[in-house]
């Protein structure tokens, strides 16, 4: 309401009023708003006044409460560690009561100690005594008897330990068969009921191969052409297949001499188809034998892979599965070699199965036993190493390279199936008929055998009987008693297996006879 007669005023003031006149109003309306300012600036200022004396107020509860917490907490926590001091100070007066007693304790054991010690000392002291008079008395005795026996101490001594040597020997040496017998009743017993079961449950057929083929003709007529003009197809044939072809009287029969059964094969074949086609000149021969050849290769590959497909192994590495094809066209001692392979693949399988081992890494190193012989080159390491060397340039298992390796002794033997593989590879070797020797190295091992026996003191004779596999040995009864015999016995099979190679085993009988001889006249 002021403001708009404020502005009336102004209004008329310009119209025709004095300035005066708006002056004085203006001022009268300062004054007006200077005291009403000051009336509430003092109004603001009780108003703080008052608030500030309560938040005052408040502030000063909140310290004396803060403050009464704290000296409770205070009096509390002054008040557990006086409790802590006090137990503290009861524990350690009780620790030095007890360590009091202890003392005491001490100082009485030190007291029987010592009286012990003196009671000890004079003891010894009697020991000591009593010992230099026996010691005395002793050696008295000693040379009296010494006077009476003729004998001085160490002499006695000698004679003594001597007499004891020889009386443990005698009792370890019956001990010791006594031990031997019943092991080898036990051992023979189970090993027997292995093998037995073994070899039944393996039936393999083995055939004795010699070094020449027969092949048979329809007609005589046919060994003309065969011949050829002056020999000329009978000379390309030999020189592609590197065999000896004989033709002579033999009825319908053409004879194929060589020491590699795969070249007899190869020529064998040759000749099969050469007569089959009609065509048989040098240049038609150089090609059926070629071409045979390539067949033969890969009919070693389908063998190798049919014969581990029958074994029920798996994994191997081509050029050993080529390896194994090959096999049916070497022999060892008359015994095909991949037909020995087989009947050793089989006789380890179940025999390591009998012995709750690993029959496939047994079989499998069955199978791979004799993989050097069939190696191409010429090498001039034993066969058994040459296949182990094989066997692990084609990451074999360490235990089939080792049974490789030791199935003829020419390494140690690292694993179980090494001993089974070489057993399995003597029953295989060792069966009547399974292989043929030659009439050399069979007299000379025969020999071998009989010379060896004969090194041994106390024997007068020896014979090897049952081609080489026992031998009988009869030694002078004056120098060899019952128990030297039966050690003599033990010892002489000792060296034949470290010093000998034989299929099987050999019976050593040692024969002991006493004669007493007297005449009448």
């Amino acid at each position: 309401m002021a403001d708009v007669l404020f502005i009336i005023l102004a209004a008329l003031a310009g119209l025709g009023g004095g300035a005066a006149l708006a002056g004085f109003f203006i001022k009268n309306k300062n004054a007006k708003l200077e005291e009403e300012t000051k009336e509430r600036v003092k109004s603001m200022l009780r108003e703080a006044e008052i608030t500030a004396e309560s938040i005052k107020k408040d502030r000063i509860l909140e310290a004396k409460e803060k403050f009464l917490k704290m000296k409770a907490d205070f009096d509390e926590e002054m008040s557990n560690k006086k409790n802590i001091i006090i137990t503290n100070e009861n524990k350690v007066k009780q620790l030095q009561q007890q360590v009091s007693k202890e003392q005491e304790l001490v100082k009485r054991k030190e007291a029987e100690l010592d009286s012990k010690k003196e009671n000890l000392t004079a003891q010894l002291h009697a020991v000591q005594v009593k010992k230099e008079e026996l010691d005395r008395i002793t050696n008295q005795r000693i040379a009296d008897l010494e006077k009476i026996a003729g004998l001085t101490r160490e002499e006695a001594k000698e004679q003594l330990v001597n007499m004891l040597t020889e009386e443990a020997q005698s009792k370890a040496s019956s001990q010791i068969k006594d031990i031997l017998d019943e092991a080898k009743l036990t051992a023979t017993k189970q090993a027997k009921k292995i093998v037995l079961d073994t070899i039944q449950r393996t039936a393999t057929e083995h055939a004795v191969e010699n070094c020449v083929s027969v092949f048979n003709i329809e007609s005589d007529d046919i060994k003309g052409k065969i011949i050829g003009r002056e020999g000329r197809n009978i000379r390309a044939l030999e020189a592609a297949t590197g065999v000896e072809i004989v033709v002579d009287d033999t009825p319908e029969a053409i004879i194929i001499s060589g020491f590699d059964p795969v070249r007899r094969e190869i020529a064998r074949l040759s000749l099969h188809r050469l007569v089959q086609d009609g065509r048989i000149h040098p240049a038609r021969i150089e090609e059926v034998v070629a071409k045979t050849e390539k067949n033969i290769e890969e009919e070693i590959v389908e063998i190798g892979e049919r014969t581990c497909i029958d074994l029920g192994i798996h994994g191997l590495h081509p050029e050993l599965i080529k390896m194994v094809g090959r096999m049916r066209f070497r022999s060892s001692y008359g015994q095909n070699l991949l037909q020995h392979s087989r009947e050793v693949a089989k006789l380890a399988a179940t025999m390591a199965a009998e012995m709750g081992l690993n029959a496939k890494l047994a079989k499998r190193a069955g199978l791979l036993h004799d993989i050097g012989k069939v190696w191409p080159e010429e090498q001039e390491l034993p066969h058994a190493i040459l296949g182990m060397e094989l066997a692990k340039r084609y990451k074999e298992h360490p235990e089939i390279c080792n049974a490789i390796g030791a199935h003829h002794d020419e390494i140690e033997m690292t694993s179980m199936i090494s001993p089974i593989v070489q057993a399995s590879d003597a029953i295989s070797g060792s069966r009547p008929g399974a292989r043929r020797e030659i009439m050399d190295s069979y007299i000379k091992r025969l020999k071998e055998l009989e010379e060896l026996a004969l090194g041994f003191d106390g024997v007068n004779k020896c014979f090897a009987m049952q081609a080489g596999r026992e031998l009988r040995i009869l030694v002078d009864a004056d120098h060899v008693d019952d128990q030297t015999a039966s050690k003599l016995s033990f010892d002489i099979s000792q060296k034949i297996e470290k010093e000998m190679q034989y299929p099987g085993q050999i019976k050593i009988t040692v024969i002991r006879e006493m004669r007493a001889v007297n005449y009448a006249r």
